[in-house]
């Protein structure tokens, strides 16, 4: 699994990617974008997240390590 997350996800130089993390985890429980809404925000602002246009806020990361149930820190 770790294997598979470094050669899909891995960023030279930055290998802890709030938003890489992201999609790692949506990916391995099958999430669409549709399911984050109301999790962080409306699905405008979901699209924006998952595809890199926005930065994770502290209080999206919060919620985003209570819905997966990891460290929020993962997120910042």
């Amino acid at each position: 699994m770790i294997e598979k997350f470094e050669q899909e996800y891995y960023l030279p130089g930055n290998a802890s990617q709030p938003h890489s993390i992201l999609l790692f985890l949506m990916e391995q429980r099958n999430l669409k974008q549709s399911d984050l809404v109301g999790v962080i925000g409306s699905k405008g602002v979901v699209s924006e997240v998952v595809n890199d246009k926005r930065e994770i806020s502290k209080a999206q990361a919060k919620a985003l390590g209570e819905f997966f149930r990891v460290n929020y820190g993962l997120f910042i």
